[in-house]
């Protein structure tokens, strides 16, 4: 598949009323990292994530009437409030997809959107930024164009657009267990788009993810920028060996219901994610000792109290408290007992396995 499988289509005559659509969008949590692109936003190993439920980002994009064509006009509210910084990287999105949405040249848009959860909180807030937008540019295609895909064709469709605005994005399109890039371990994946896991245990599908705060504050190394060090990197072939492997033993665990397996292949990725970042040129750190002390906690509770917990971690500081539902009432005792003893900060944010996207209007 390549971007001329998706024809674009431009419009027949101009636009002379408004048209809006709205979608409400997870983000993720990556249990296998994707640490690394080339080409077109293409990942260099497969990874696997958890589609969350309660952070989302809800977004309205309105196709406006336009007197003359040029390139996409965009205006962008986060909030409430017009954000230049963000709507400048939407709109440079906007105008590298004409060639998928002609459409985009023929109309100016209002983009308006908000999270249910606080911007760098440990959360990819591109991921359910993006996933949600592209969501809606394919709901405008069959609103303006009459492009009419069955229920599966939209969400590939979906995926494969939010890849192209931020990699991690197109593993929102999907409940609960998704995999974005080619492994051998999982008919039909891709590195184009992500598909879900359909063989799951019912054990992993009460996943819950606690994050907890350590810094709210924006990262000093940006996610892209932290990509473009694996190039060259002189661990990446090693990487991408142990990121595929990785991928086939947790589908496999997901599968068995294997929790051993499971925690030792989630704590991994965090770690091996971080070490990437400091043994990168020039390289860089993104954990607090706050962060460090947090992740030896979990380890030493797990064995003191013989409860599968586990953590991993975002490109950033905060730490996901990953656990089951059935010891959710246990695990968020030792939360509030224990864990936030040890930290400066006492803010979290609860979140469990979701269902996806939902189209509002």
């Amino acid at each position: 598949m390549a971007d001329s499988d998706f024809p674009g289509s431009r419009l027949e005559a101009p636009l002379t009323n408004p048209v809006s659509v709205s979608w409400q969008s997870p983000s993720n949590i990556a249990f296998v990292k994707y640490w690394g692109k080339t080409g077109r936003q293409l990942p260099v190993n497969p990874s696997l994530s958890m589609t969350l439920s309660k952070a989302f980002t809800e977004t309205r994009l309105t196709s406006l009437p336009r007197e003359t064509e040029g390139t996409a006009d965009l205006d962008f509210w986060f909030e409430g409030k017009q954000n230049s910084a963000f709507g400048e990287r939407m709109k440079r999105f906007l105008q590298s997809i004409t060639d998928i949405f002609p459409w985009l040249e023929q109309v100016s848009l209002k983009l308006e959107t908000h999270n249910t959860f606080p911007h760098s909180a440990g959360i990819a807030s591109s991921a359910s930024s993006f996933s949600a937008l592209a969501l809606c540019l394919c709901s405008l295609d069959t609103e303006l164009c009459g492009i009419l895909l069955d229920e599966t064709e939209f969400r590939i469709k979906a995926s494969f657009i939010a890849r192209l605005g931020s990699g991690s994005a197109c593993r929102s399109l999907f409940p609960g267990l998704t995999v974005w890039g080619y492994t051998k371990s999982l008919t039909g994946s891709s590195d184009l788009f992500a598909v879900p896991v359909t063989e799951v245990h019912p054990l992993f599908k009460t996943l819950r993810d606690t994050i907890l705060i350590v810094n709210s504050e924006e990262k000093a190394v940006s996610s892209s920028e932290g990509h473009s060090r694996m190039v060259n990197h002189p661990f990446a072939e090693a990487r991408i060996r142990q990121a595929g492997k990785n991928t086939t033993d947790l589908l496999e665990a997901f599968k068995t219901g294997d929790k051993d397996s499971f925690i030792r292949i989630v704590e991994n990725e965090a770690l091996t994610l971080h070490a990437l970042m400091m043994t990168s040129d020039n390289g860089f750190m993104l954990m607090y000792p706050e962060t460090v002390r947090i992740i030896s906690r979990i380890k030493e509770l797990r064995r003191e109290t013989g409860l599968d917990i586990c953590f991993t971690l975002d490109a950033g500081p905060n730490v996901h408290l990953i656990y089951f539902e059935e010891q959710s009432e246990q695990v968020a005792k030792l939360i509030v007992e224990d864990i936030f003893k040890n930290i400066k900060q006492n803010t979290r944010i609860d979140d469990f396995c979701g269902s996806g996207p939902v189209k509002l209007s």
